[in-house]
């Protein structure tokens, strides 16, 4: 009986427009953005790799015993656009394009979108924003009129009065609607993945193919959830157009207003200060401290006792030897200062972004962003570990170079053939496996898994107890 009853429904649907409009938007969207942004990929990687050549870095040399401006970059950490980034652009165009290493501090690039930011205002348009946004409606679409549509047609009073069970009445609508809504997505979406192959795309890489299931088997589950969202909606309300009108309130609060309105209310209930604006008081405070020492040192010469002659002469040593301690108390107390700063600024933005993410995962938008994104290698943990790549980039110069510059040198002697430092590498940056990628995200999968089983529930016990 159920078999027959799924029959019925996939007939149905595949009778309607709103499958011409599914199938559609498959062939269109999905092929045509993977392509494009294969293309986009491409030319970013070129990008990457001239901008590399121009750093440079690996022939740079300082002699830490000259003046060195605290704002001069000596080096670069370039961000390398991912492959995946095909799929969900994610964070990639919004970061720093490289990270520059200053004695004030790790400096930011403009990001990616920097030499045509005007594109940005319209939005990404890529597998993540379609699946998102686009099959989202239509999955609202296919089941606003499940139940409510059948209820006003009187149709389902005649179905339900031949001894058809009403749990399976409600998996055939279900699973036929859904089993016509996967089948043309993941069709198109199997042409479009060909279409990358031809291209170049590495799908069979080991890091890339299984990143590219995850992400197929999200998308189900997303669609999945709207499909059970509709199907509630559809159940509670007896007129498709109050249920239509319902569903698609419903998909603007969960789909364009509610993720984003996290992050607002995060802004206000836990601000945070601009890492510009910690920059500029890094900036601020060396300057301060530099000017402070200089009145110590003059303090000093001031002091010094007169010989029997009644002169005051002091020689490079006898200068090294009263500077020196001076000096070191300045240093210590300025890295103090400025490890504050940063350990205030780290834990302001970090209670800001929990809060943010927290309240933007009350619909299951948000969660499927966090996963397809991590997934992707293009959201937050390719962040994480983009800025901790350049801090301990930023360490390691800090001890090789940093840390042995002297303001001061100028009234030193020093030997330009062998006092020379070569610029350290900069580390390969750090991504995380596929399992520690689930791991992280487990929040997120958990949350669709819960929001498509409880809602299903409801509609079923909604159904059991509905007067037809």
């Amino acid at each position: 009986m159920l078999r027959t009853l799924i029959q019925k429904e996939i007939l149905h649907h595949l009778l309607s427009v709103r499958f011409v409009a599914l199938l559609l938007m498959c062939l269109l969207l999905i092929p045509l953005t993977l392509s494009i942004n294969y293309q986009n990929y491409h030319q970013d990687l070129v990008d990457y790799q001239e901008a590399v050549k121009l750093a440079n870095i690996e022939e740079k040399t300082v002699n830490p015993k000259m003046p060195l401006e605290p704002e001069l970059e000596v080096s670069k950490l370039i961000l390398k656009p991912t492959p995946l980034s095909v799929f969900a652009k994610g964070l990639e165009d919004s970061l720093p394009g490289y990270l520059g290493m200053t004695r004030n501090g790790i400096t930011q690039g403009p990001p990616a979108t920097f030499s045509g930011p005007l594109s940005q205002l319209l939005g990404h348009l890529d597998f993540l924003f379609v699946v998102s946004t686009v099959f989202s409606l239509l999955a609202l679409l296919f089941t606003f009129d499940a139940i409510a549509g059948e209820r006003e047609a009187g149709t389902i009073r005649i179905t339900l009065s031949n001894a058809v069970p009403r749990d399976l009445f409600l998996w055939s609508k279900l699973i036929g609607g859904y089993l016509v809504f996967v089948v043309p997505f993941l069709v198109s979406f199997l042409f479009g993945l060909l279409l990358l192959v031809w291209q170049g795309f590495p799908l069979g890489e080991s890091a890339v193919f299984p990143r590219v299931l995850g992400l197929t088997a999200i998308a189900l589950l997303y669609i999945g959830v709207f499909f059970a969202i509709g199907t509630v909606i559809s159940t509670y309300l007896d007129s498709a157009k109050t249920a239509l009108i319902v569903a698609f309130t419903v998909w603007v609060f969960a789909v364009l207003i509610t993720p984003r309105l996290g992050f607002l209310a995060a802004k206000v209930i836990a601000p945070a200060r601009t890492a510009q604006s910690v920059y500029m008081e890094k900036k601020t405070l060396r300057d301060d401290s530099k000017a402070e020492l200089e009145k110590k040192k003059m303090k000093l010469l001031i002091d010094l006792p007169p010989d029997d002659q009644g002169r005051i002469i002091v020689t490079g040593e006898k200068m090294n030897e009263l500077i020196k301690p001076v000096e070191e108390e300045h240093r210590l107390k300025f890295q103090d200062h400025v490890n504050r700063l940063d350990r205030d600024y780290k834990r302001e933005t970090k209670r800001q972004e929990q809060a943010g993410e927290t309240l933007s995962r009350i619909t299951p938008t948000s969660s499927l962003i966090y996963l397809a994104t991590s997934l992707t290698q293009t959201g937050k943990a390719q962040r994480n570990n983009y800025l901790q790549t350049g801090n301990r980039y930023y360490d390691m110069l800090h001890t090789d170079l940093f840390s042995k510059i002297d303001d001061y040198a100028t009234k030193r002697m020093y030997n330009p053939a062998t006092d020379i430092v070569k610029i350290t590498q900069p580390p390969p940056l750090e991504t995380d496996t596929l399992a520690e990628t689930f791991r992280q995200s487990a929040v997120d999968v958990l949350l669709l898994c819960f929001f498509a089983v409880t809602l299903t529930i409801v509609a079923f016990l909604k159904f059991f107890r509905l007067d037809i």
